[in-house]
């Protein structure tokens, strides 16, 4: 009979994409963007979180976003996506691994994301309990690809097995 194989690393893969609408605030990891339209969703449509989300579900072969929290339920319509975010990393934790790093690519043609790049970075750093320097964020803009009314997020995530880091208590934000 075979032996059970637990891998000491999984790395897992998240995509999501939301149009621009007016009259919405933008939510991008978990922050607040000055911008004139938000991103439409049945959530508060953050691309970023969802798709870390995803990467964090996919890298524990676990159901992904859109089975665990369904856009028919009204429950999550204007859900706060840190919710998402946070049953995800309490199913990694509970299948007994943590982050190591993550690495994200948002593709728009605006906001400019530079002047909020440390920002975003630090806020997902302390919702993954991890430090900064293990998230990677970068901005591309559309070019040619006729996709300057909608906000592309594309992130890998790297999970490490064993003890996973201690849960923080966060400010409440």
């Amino acid at each position: 009979m075979p032996t059970k194989h637990r891998p000491t690393m999984r790395i897992g893969y998240g995509f999501d994409s939301h149009e621009f609408r007016p009259g919405i605030p933008l939510k991008i990891g978990g922050m607040t963007l000055p911008h004139d339209k938000g991103l439409g969703g049945h959530s508060d449509g953050d691309v970023l979180l969802h798709a870390i989300t995803d990467a964090l579900l996919g890298a524990i072969a676990a159901p992904d976003i859109g089975a665990l929290f369904p856009p028919s339920d009204p429950k999550w319509n204007g859900a706060d996506s840190v919710i998402f975010l946070r049953e995800a990393l309490r199913r990694t934790r509970d299948a007994k691994y943590a982050v190591a790093n993550v690495d994200a690519s948002l593709i728009l043609a605006a906001p400019k994301i530079g002047p909020h790049t440390a920002a975003i970075r630090a806020r997902i750093a302390d919702l993954l309990a991890i430090p900064a320097d293990c998230v990677g964020l970068k901005a591309k803009t559309p070019e040619g690809l006729n996709l300057e009314n909608a906000a592309i997020a594309h992130v890998v995530v790297l999970l490490e097995a064993g003890k996973p880091a201690p849960t923080k208590k966060r400010k409440k934000r």
